[in-house]
């Protein structure tokens, strides 16, 4: 991770530095100026963004810098993160751009890049605009003007959802509510299941460019919930800002989450010999219940780091047909490099149509651990093991787990902080165990 660009590109306060208008500019100028020397001709960016209230003149600002550099903008207004990456694809554009901040509240904003491919920006090209953004501003050409966005982008996208991954679906006897966190996806997810034959309701679909993410949405499904019992519905759908995660509501008013989807879909693609290496990629967070249903069926779980990005690089290293994190974020490496809750909840709805059952019915053979997570906060960060009385510790805990439970020690990344994540059988049991290493923690770092 850069000064700059972290796991999910540049994210921060609209308004304030990097996210003010003459460090935007800069940032397409750079991005459009780097394209080109490396392609050595005049490259074609596709951007799109949320409906955050700064979108607007975010994308404005970053499009004058694109013109400046003589490249070609083209925008799609607003739609979901995944739809930029499709479009960045389909239409062989040279990058994608997507302003948002995902699942954070209205007053940030993000600058998300995303390579042809669908995946995010390489490293050395970030490099490189974070070294122009530590230049003299007078180093800069003066900026030129912006452009109108482009509503045959969009409709685009929703043809590809609908004709390729909706394909052959048929909803009419579905009654699902979409929950689209007046967010990016706020016309096009009640549409899009409505065209494939669904009785929608939809709820949060007025943003106003303050009310994204806010009480609704992934992050706050707990309306979703009420709505799906009050109206007797087959399922809920809840995506975020960007609406590239989705999570789920059963007939029951159970919330469904990535952990969740993923043993679900790995189960449908096993069954039809379409489960590739017969394994699932998520993060280090999944449940313990996951991994141990899985390994029922004989299929294998990887975990990796936190963040959807390493989850993609395990399944292109790795192979795999599905990967994912307990947020929602998942990817269908076949169909798209790129998370896309709308090709998440297609896919869902589509096992359900094919097995004739529920979604309470097809979550029934997960089983979810307990688990308890504590913070400790910490004075410094040396290696965990390096300290003796906490590695002892750590070694007696995994012996009495033995295979049952699960450990996981860690820093936080941003904060002075130890997490102590125990899963197990019983809750009780696990609490005072992660209260006891807890307590060493603290004693030898606090």
């Amino acid at each position: 991770m850069g000064e700059f660009f972290g796991t999910d590109g540049i994210r921060g306060v609209a308004g304030q530095f990097p996210l003010d208008a003459p460090t935007i500019e800069r940032i397409g100028y750079s991005l459009a100026m780097e394209l080109r020397a490396r392609l050595d001709r005049s490259p074609l960016i596709i951007i799109g963004r949320d409906t955050r209230e700064s979108g607007e003149w975010i994308e404005a600002a970053i499009v004058r810098g694109i013109h400046t550099a003589q490249a070609e903008a083209r925008s799609a207004g607003v739609i979901t993160t995944p739809g930029v990456a499709y479009l960045t694809r389909t239409l062989k554009a040279d990058a994608g751009v997507v302003l948002s901040a995902s699942h954070n509240p209205y007053q940030d904003n993000g600058i998300k890049v995303f390579a042809p491919s669908g995946q995010k920006l390489d490293d050395a090209t970030e490099q490189a605009i974070e070294r122009d953004l530590k230049a003299d501003p007078a180093s800069f050409p003066p900026m030129s003007s912006g452009i109108k966005p482009d509503e045959s982008l969009k409709e685009k996208y929703f043809d590809f959802l609908r004709e390729e991954i909706g394909a052959g679906l048929d909803l009419r006897k579905q009654r699902i509510v979409v929950d689209c966190a007046s967010g990016a996806s706020y016309d096009i997810a009640p549409l899009l299941f409505a065209s494939l034959g669904a009785l929608v309701t939809a709820i949060n679909i007025e943003p106003d460019g303050r009310n994204i993410n806010l009480d609704c949405g992934s992050l706050h499904p707990e309306r979703l919930q009420e709505v799906v019992l009050k109206a007797e519905a087959d399922l809920g759908i809840a995506f975020d800002g960007d609406a590239d995660r989705a999570l789920f509501v059963d007939d029951r008013g159970q919330l469904v989450d990535g952990d969740q989807v993923l043993f679900v879909m790995a189960e449908y693609l096993a069954a039809r010999n379409k489960l590739a290496g017969r394994r699932v990629v998520a993060t280090v967070m999944s449940n313990l219940g996951l991994e141990l249903a899985l390994q029922q069926r004989d299929i294998k779980l990887a975990r990796t780091q936190v963040g959807d990005k390493y989850v993609l690089e395990e399944l292109l290293a790795g192979g795999g047909s599905i990967g994912g994190e307990q947020s929602g974020h998942i990817i269908f490496p076949e169909i798209s490099l790129a998370g896309d809750g709308m090709i998440t909840a297609l896919e869902v709805v589509r096992v359900m149509a094919e097995s004739s059952k529920s979604l309470s019915e097809l979550t029934s053979g997960f089983t979810r651990y307990p688990q308890v997570i504590i913070n400790v906060r910490v004075a410094r960060k040396p290696p965990l093991d390096s300290i003796a009385p906490i590695k002892a510790a750590v070694a007696a805990l995994e012996e009495q787990l033995d295979g049952k439970g699960r450990l996981l020690l860690r820093y936080s990344g941003t904060e002075n902080l130890a997490r102590v994540m125990i899963e197990g059988q019983e809750e009780a049991t696990i609490r005072k165990q992660a209260e006891e290493l807890a307590q060493i923690i603290k004693d030898n770092l606090g």
